[in-house]
């Protein structure tokens, strides 16, 4: 069901905060202009947590009208309050989303059996394919595969996006799965070795600046064509390591700023670079010819 180049789409904001319908349009416009296969809005580096829940929903159904049925949009739904899930979930259904995507509950620290029954919930109440978000470093809880695996039975749940930075764990599920259950990558860093793995892609924060670059990238990989992909992946790493140099999306939102992609603003707590790393970061992009 998910194969290739997803994005997890950067919130352009206005001076003011608000969020910048127009340029979100345009920056839309040109994800689908270069290949990507889906967009993925009010997820992490959609800065969600900072959106309230009338904005989550005006951004979600904004995206969905630009792209005109062009390609899916998965929108980011989770909370760590399940009924919450369940309602912005079935708002974003009503907006026409595609699918959902659902971070592991976070904070509140739930077991392997309370993880198993927040995603249940959510498939059995709303009638949309659902993307699990695994991210233990955010999270505070990784989602281990005996779980995954119950989850991977319901005929809802469709795939994970595994940001756990574990291969292992990557490989026993992968030998475990049901055939029809995607893996996609949730790090740019780790997208070549993952599809060598057996993941279908990645939901990537790069492909917010090079939207072209990371569709011929993944593509390749998928064709089998690895050699010609390896290549890709070690040019591109130090633009990976580089857009985490602080906390995302701190980094991508500055690299698009620099490119005149969108304006340099974030909401609290997420807030500029630090002049050290904002003047490496401009040196990266010079390097790998983006500026």
């Amino acid at each position: 069901m998910f194969e290739g180049v997803y994005t997890a789409l950067a919130t352009p904001f206005r001076d003011d905060g608000s969020v910048d319908e127009d340029c979100f349009r345009k920056l839309v416009d040109r994800q689908i202009e270069n290949g990507v296969q889906g967009l993925v809005p009010m997820g992490t580096t959609g800065e969600s947590p900072t959106l309230n829940h009338d904005e989550h929903i005006q951004v979600i159904r904004m995206v969905i009208r630009q792209c005109n049925g062009r390609v899916p949009v998965i929108a980011g739904t989770g909370s760590n309050s399940t009924s919450e899930a369940v309602e912005l979930s079935r708002r974003a259904k009503d907006a026409g989303a595609d699918a959902t995507l659902h971070v592991a509950p976070y904070y509140n620290k739930p077991t392997q059996e309370g993880l198993y029954r927040h995603y249940r919930t959510i498939a059995d109440q709303v009638d949309l394919p659902i993307i699990v978000y695994n991210i233990p470093s955010r999270t505070g809880r990784n989602i281990e595969n005996p779980t995954m695996l119950r989850l991977a039975q319901h005929e809802r749940i469709a795939a994970v996006k595994d940001a756990t930075g574990d291969l292992k764990q990557l490989m026993d599920f992968v030998r475990q799965k049901p055939g029809d259950f995607d893996v996609l990558s949730g790090d740019d860093n780790v997208v070549f070795p993952m599809i060598a793995l057996g993941a279908k892609g990645v939901i990537s924060v790069a492909s917010n600046l090079i939207p072209d670059a990371m569709s011929r990238f993944v593509r390749l990989a998928l064709d089998g064509k690895m050699e010609k992909a390896r290549k890709e992946h070690y040019r591109l790493l130090p633009l990976f390591n580089g857009l985490f140099i602080e906390t995302n999306p701190i980094p991508i939102k500055t690299a698009m700023a620099l490119k005149g992609l969108m304006k340099e603003t974030f909401r609290l707590p997420m807030c500029p670079l630090a002049p050290e790393n904002r003047a490496k970061l401009v040196q990266l992009l010079e390097d790998q010819g983006i500026l």
